[in-house]
């Protein structure tokens, strides 16, 4: 198997690197993320318009390029090493994923102002019942002559605050499964409770209140949203952590470069064996993660099962890397650690948070046990 990047993948790595180095401050990030609007607009419309990462990985029909999951690979782990919190996990592949496979005349024109950075759209589909189960679903969407009425609550819809428009997941009565639906923010009847996450992400929790939708809202076949909520699912999980390897990348060269100037008892602290041997152990937590990444993203295609199998393998894998090498870089760094000073504290909140997000660790280990019982 053939692991080196074509010519057109290194152009597109190499361009993104350059752009975040340059643009990309982490103090004016996270100030935007505290006292902001919680992300720089100027900084998505140059993905946009500079780099054209947002259509990167979207058909060329509605704008994009029509890359595949090594593209989509490139550019999420740039983005972890600069510790990007513009959601383009949540619009361009989860959202934009959905809408893609659902097509029609609505999906596809939202996918165009995607594409040319106009449009931010997040998913609403975890419930208060369970956080690891998308298909546990008590939200319902009625019949209102050629339209529906939404009704439920969701919860930890991240960069919902942000977005323009939800994807939001609902029963109906005359049809068994899951339907999706494309629901405007400033609709009425929603109310929207926003929150700024750990790691500096803007996330809400949304009640829907006889929320009044044309008949174009329902995207794709009434009932059959699961396949693609599955797919979508893994690909953000695959997404995420192949973002954890870039900010893991950062927290281990950081803590190998601070190890190396902190001086104790009349040396760097680098020399001593015992911490030398927690960076080789960092190190090695970090290539294993690399590895399981490989196995998610180049099994995003294949057929459910397997696709299934790999994204649990590495997302279990990247979530132990992720706790071990966070916590290892915040006790190297001592007290320094987790200021706010220092870079090593925010990405170590991300890197916990990512343990999290599109489903646990715990969970995802479970899943794996699952599908390979014989």
């Amino acid at each position: 198997m053939d692991f080196n990047l074509t010519n057109e993948q290194e152009l597109l790595r190499d361009g993104l690197t350059k752009f975040l180095g340059v643009r990309y401050d982490l103090e004016k990030s996270r100030r935007a993320a505290k006292t902001g609007t919680g992300w720089q607009p100027d900084i998505w419309r140059g993905f946009a318009t500079e780099l054209g990462i947002l259509g990167a990985t979207l058909p060329e029909d509605v704008g994009g390029i029509g890359g595949g999951p090594i593209e989509l690979m490139v550019i999420t782990e740039a983005l972890g090493h600069a510790l990007v919190v513009e959601p383009y996990v949540e619009t361009v592949v989860v959202a934009g994923g959905l809408l893609h496979r659902a097509g029609g005349a609505v999906a596809t024109s939202l996918l165009e102002e995607i594409v040319a950075g106009n449009a931010i759209a997040a998913l609403a589909a975890t419930e208060p019942a369970s956080a690891d189960r998308w298909q546990d679903v008590s939200t319902r969407a009625e019949r209102d002559g050629d339209g529906w009425v939404l009704n439920g609550r969701k919860l930890m819809a991240v960069a919902a605050p942000l977005a323009g428009h939800l994807l939001v997941t609902a029963s109906t009565p005359d049809a068994d499964g899951i339907s999706l639906f494309l629901v405007d923010v400033g609709a009425a009847g929603i109310e929207m409770h926003s929150y700024r996450t750990i790691d500096d992400r803007r996330a809400a929790d949304i009640a829907f209140n006889d929320v009044r939708l044309p008949a174009e809202a329902l995207l794709g076949e009434q009932g059959q949203a699961w396949s693609s909520l599955s797919r979508a699912r893994d690909e953000g999980a695959a997404a995420i952590c192949s973002e954890a390897v870039g900010c893991m990348r950062k927290v281990l060269a950081d803590t190998v470069e601070y190890c190396k100037q902190r001086q104790q008892f009349g040396q760097p602290i680098g020399r001593f064996q015992v911490l030398q041997h927690r960076m080789v152990d960092m190190y090695m937590e970090l290539e294993q993660s690399v590895a399981a990444v490989y196995l998610a993203i180049l099994n995003l295609d294949a057929d459910e099962a397997t696709r299934a199998r790999a994204v649990s393998a590495g997302k279990a894998t990247v979530g132990r890397a992720a706790r071990f090498i966070g916590q290892q870089a915040v006790q190297l760094h001592g007290g320094m650690g987790m200021t706010e000073e220092l870079a090593i504290g925010h990405y170590f909140k991300r890197l916990t948070a990512i343990q999290y997000e599109f489903g646990t660790t715990d969970h995802h280990i479970a899943r794996y046990a699952e599908l390979t019982k014989t």
